[in-house]
């Protein structure tokens, strides 16, 4: 079993860190999941290139129960979704209380809400209906989003960007996803796609990348990169593999901090909470030599706040932000331009004040 690493609240009052400026900054995160939070256990999924997992998670963001599951590599997608049907059946019928919601993070890209999805690392997925088919096996309302968006959640809910308005969480592990909270509220973009960090190019000349593009983090930094330029897994990179790719983390970081003004970078994932302290250091590094703009400097890159079970407790916070456009068990997606309560551009309001 996992439990969050949640930290204490902040103060009656207190509406979040200082900026830069040293002036309170606008809001939290917290609001609308808090006003859902405690109803009862939500059934959180995290599909992934490398595993499929499900959990129980508590209304206050515990993992009560989880298992796993490798995620195939068969280009079949009906054998990919019973993979997923699998671990998920087991997780609902160990449950001792039944879950009121599903959450879903999902690699991308995809539909807007995960009508559909197409995740670069799981091949025999393009188009596939996600969140139709499991709202069907579950039987109860079903929310999908990008998994590093959910994780952006989580760690805003109850892990190291808790009480931050304004900020990037990253996961750098098999691929490289990102999610961006600003002013408080989870950026979406027109198509639900906002926040992939990891094809922000650092390296122009560098090698091709699977979206099409070159020298994308993703192609020089995930773990699928490190193990095809060292011919070894990224468990065993070299000290000067880890500062590398801490390096190349540090200057994407340092480009989406000048453009939008962030306070903090979290920054989750095998490869970087497993590179450790060479990892981190050479990313702050970096970040601190290429922000030269004043309001960009104060940006810090810190670990992800909630370990392992990051990905299930962003999947959980995901069913709770998303709940007015979640799928219902036998609903059928097919020919929705857009989700109640989830096609605004900019996120659903999350922020204290409610502005």
């Amino acid at each position: 079993m996992g439990a969050s690493t949640a930290t204490t609240d902040p103060p009656a009052g207190d509406v979040g860190p200082p900026g830069a400026d040293g002036l309170p900054s606008r809001g939290t995160l917290r609001s609308r999941i808090r006003d859902l939070s405690g109803a009862g256990p939500l059934l959180a999924v995290d599909i992934g290139g490398t595993k499929m997992e499900a959990g129980i998670v508590t209304g206050d963001g515990r993992v009560l129960d989880r298992a796993r599951i490798a995620t195939p590599g068969s280009t079949d997608p009906e054998k990919l979704f019973d993979a997923l049907s699998s671990v998920v059946s087991e997780i609902v019928e160990r449950a001792t209380e039944q879950p009121i919601a599903c959450g879903v993070g999902c690699g991308g890209p995809m539909e807007f809400g995960g009508r559909t999805v197409s995740p670069l690392n799981i091949h025999g997925w393009r188009r596939f209906p996600l969140r139709a088919r499991l709202a069907a096996l579950v039987g109860v309302p079903v929310a999908v989003d990008n998994d590093a968006k959910a994780l952006a959640v989580g760690e805003g809910w109850v892990g190291a960007a808790r009480g931050c308005d304004d900020y990037l969480a990253m996961v750098v592990s098999t691929g490289i996803g990102g999610g961006l909270v600003l002013d408080g509220r989870l950026l979406d973009g027109s198509g639900g796609n906002a926040g992939h960090v990891g094809h922000v190019v650092v390296e122009p000349e560098g090698r091709p990348c699977a979206c099409g593009g070159r020298g994308c983090l993703e192609a020089e930094v995930s773990g699928t990169a490190i193990a095809a330029v060292t011919g070894r897994p990224a468990a065993e990179a070299s000290p000067d593999v880890r500062r590398l790719c801490g390096t190349l983390v540090g200057r994407a970081v340092a480009s989406v901090a000048s453009l939008l003004d962030l306070q903090l970078a979290v920054v989750a994932g095998s490869v970087a909470l497993g590179f450790g302290d060479e990892f981190f250091d050479a990313a702050t590094e970096e970040l601190r030599l290429r922000c030269g703009l004043d309001f960009a400097r104060p940006t810090r890159i810190e670990p992800g706040g909630l370990g392992a079970d990051g990905p299930l407790i962003g999947a959980a916070a995901v069913a709770l932000l998303r709940q007015d456009g979640a799928a219902t068990g036998g609903s059928d997606d097919a020919g929705h331009e857009s989700d109640p309560g989830v096609s605004v551009v900019q996120g659903p309001d999350m922020r204290e004040d409610g502005r």
